[in-house]
């Protein structure tokens, strides 16, 4: 039973896979010598599928244009401005607006003549902002540097420097023609030069493998796969001529089990599109019906019946194994897809669910670590046939680890059913029953292991091993970890899991005073939020409080179904100084954009954006946030004064709790001035 020990890090992991901010461009530069004095000066900006940015001119109302600052220099002049590609022209459906805009890749340049002989360096600064069919992100700025050499470089050489990412410099060197030039990457933050390692993009698609690896490894300690390794390999070794002729083909078994699975991913994104389910995580219908699909799962893995594909599917690939060559390893690797689906279709539905959500290529990375892991056994195995020995005999743990994922799956489960019951806010699933409901979960995954519960199917427990009372024990410690929370404890290990704490019965905890943690009744309109800080739900009503008692304004666009938005409550807002500063320094004022609640007749206004009457309150602090701050990010802070205007740079997402400080610090300084 040591081996449910390789699953209990799906059940973990899955809740990291969740929207980060976003970075679909990256830049690269050039340098181009057209004469001994001229030079052109190349951006090129390389955008993912779905995305584009926009013209250096666009119309009243619409989104920030991209613009260019160069730096003047008495080494050289600027002839013209900045030259950028064609595009094309959409009536655009975020801003309601036509206007042009770039996809896939843009390039701008811009031509300079040098004043004298020296070597010079010109630094270039761009701000734009990229937007999707469904929301924007924040503006963003670039810098970049250009090193042009003395005056001698020949006239015919044409020399190309390309960097990526941010301030970055390209070099054209004097005695090298069509020569890549090593550079550096940096970033500057607070007067400080960082390398640049941060690739959160990168980082999540990794995540999106390991977990997709882990749940086939899970897969494997099913007994609809399990007990496949030693017959197929059995199979391979007995019917191949020679040993390297059974690892060849057991070789073309693996490949054709990993095109199998990936080529569901491709479908997957074909159909959805690379990005077009990056909108559903607040989608009340979509967590439905996923909540739905993942308790049919789990039922399905605690034995009450079998998912499984028609029989005849079953008998044509089988009739078609039995032929030789390329052909009919294929069909035995499509039969087991099809024999172990009743196993492996929980779990492969799962995985598409949480990484078709990341859109882009996540899907098909996922199915490739799924496959990789349900292979490797085989073509492994088959190599060298001596390591079946070690296997352990089937038996009744191979459906115990089934009986696991089905607990683990209908835990998972109510996470999509409170996300429902969050945009609705319909306060039925709050965070005392959700705890409820996982800590009787896990409570009977407790009994269960332990031996003291015992499903239709499986084998009389006779005694524990070793390695089923040491993962009994850990579900045992951490449904005890789950139990404070129902007295108010933070439960960090599970942050943005549960609903949070003010979406309760009893924000304080079962059998506590419902009252804020101030010795002073609460403003009217305000409510106690998260960490027990005074928020208010509405902006002017929030504002005017602000005016009141002459405090600045932050501004929390939010979402009650939005994970980072939690993280950052219950991570970094109990932080001593950043909470010090939020319950006394400024007025929170919280905006969730996924509020299903239904608007006053007399603010059902029509939308600039869509054209469409608002209809919701979150469609109303959408829409403001998209038309004053130009992005649909949550969670996204912004300090303003009491006219509106900003304090400092608006942030989003960022757990560092130094920087948060700092952030609401610089805010409530300049208010103060």
């Amino acid at each position: 039973m040591k081996k449910i020990f390789l699953i209990v890090a799906i059940f973990f992991a899955i809740h990291n896979l969740t929207a980060q901010i976003y970075d679909p461009v990256s830049f690269k530069t050039s340098v181009k010598v057209l004469d001994s004095n001229n030079y052109e000066l190349i951006i090129t900006a390389q955008i993912e599928k779905g995305w584009h940015m926009y013209s250096q001119k666009v119309p009243a109302n619409g989104p920030m244009p991209t613009s260019f600052v160069f730096s003047k220099s008495k080494n050289y002049t600027a002839k013209g401005g900045v030259i950028e590609p064609t595009g094309h022209e959409i009536d655009d459906p975020v801003f309601g607006i036509r206007i042009r805009l770039f996809e896939t890749k843009a390039v701008f340049t811009q031509k300079i003549k040098r004043k004298n002989n020296e070597a010079f360096r010109v630094n270039a600064t761009i701000e734009f902002m990229v937007c999707n069919d469904q929301s924007c992100l924040p503006p963003s700025e670039r810098d970049f540097v250009f090193e042009i050499p003395k005056s001698d470089v020949k006239q015919e050489t044409k020399v190309i420097a390309e960097v990526e990412k941010t301030d970055t410099i390209a070099t054209v060197k004097e005695d090298t023609v069509k020569t890549e030039v090593p550079v550096k990457t940096e970033i500057k933050k607070d007067n400080a030069v960082t390398k640049n390692t941060d690739k959160p993009k990168d980082q999540n698609i990794w995540s999106v493998f390991i977990l997709s690896f882990l749940g086939g490894l899970a897969a494997l300690l099913t007994p609809c796969v399990f007990p496949m390794i030693p017959m197929t390999v059995s199979f391979f070794t007995k019917q191949s001529k020679n040993k390297a002729a059974g690892i060849r083909n057991a070789l073309l078994y693996g490949c054709f089990i990993i095109i199998i699975y990936v080529a569901l991913g491709t479908l997957v994104t074909t159909i959805f599109g690379a990005d077009a389910l990056n909108a559903l995580a607040t989608n009340v219908f979509f967590n439905l019906i996923f909540f739905g699909l993942l308790v049919v799962f789990a039922v399905s893995f605690l034995g009450a019946f079998e998912i499984v594909l028609p029989s005849s599917w079953l008998t044509k690939v089988d009739n078609n194994s039995q032929k030789s060559g390329v052909i009919g390893i294929f069909f035995m690797a499509l039969a087991l897809a099809i024999v172990s689906f009743s196993c492996t279709g929980p779990i492969v539905g799962t995985l598409l669910v949480q990484s078709a959500s990341q859109g882009g290529l996540a899907p098909i990375i996922g199915m490739f670590g799924f496959s990789l892991a349900i292979s490797l056994p085989f073509t492994l195995f088959a190599a060298f046939p001596g390591w079946m020995n070690s296997l352990p005999k089937s038996g009744g743990w191979l459906n115990s680890v089934k009986v696991v994922l089905g607990f683990l799956e209908l835990a998972l489960a109510f996470k999509f059913l409170s996300n429902a019951d969050l945009v609705l806010q319909l306060h039925l699933l709050e965070r005392e029953t959700f705890l409820a409901i996982w800590i009787a979960i896990f409570s009977a995954l407790t009994l269960y292991l332990f031996g003291k519960i015992q499903l239709s199917h499986d084998s009389p427990v006779t005694h524990l091993s070793v390695g089923r009372l040491s993962f009994g024990i850990v579900v045992l410690a951490f449904t005890i970890y789950l139990i404070p929370g129902l007295w108010g404890a933070p439960l960090q290990w599970i942050s943005g899991f549960p609903p949070p704490k003010q979406y309760s019965e009893s924000p304080n905890g079962i059998g506590m005073s419902a009252t804020t943690n101030s010795t002073e009744a609460l403003p009217e309109g305000a409510e106690e939020g998260p960490q027990g800080i005074t928020v208010f739900r509405d902006y002017e009503t929030g504002l005017a409080y602000a005016k009141k008692v002459n405090k600045p304004v932050m501004l929390d666009f939010t979402g009650f179904a939005c994970v980072n938005c939690r993280k950052m409550e219950e991570r970094v807002w109990p932080d001593p100084q950043v909470l010090s500063q939020l319950k006394n320094d400024v007025i929170v004022i919280s905006l969730y954009v996924d509020d299903k609640r239904p608007l006053a007749e007399n603010e059902q206004i029509i939308s600039k954006i869509s054209g469409k009457k608002l209809k919701y309150i979150g469609q109303k602090w959408s829409e403001f946030q998209i038309l004053k701050y130009k992005t649909n990010a949550q969670p996204y802070y912004v300090l303003i004064d009491h006219k509106g205007e900003n304090l400092n740079m608006p942030t989003a997402y960022n757990p560092n709790i130094e920087f948060y400080t700092n952030w609401l610090k610089e805010g409530v300084g300049n208010f103060k001035k």
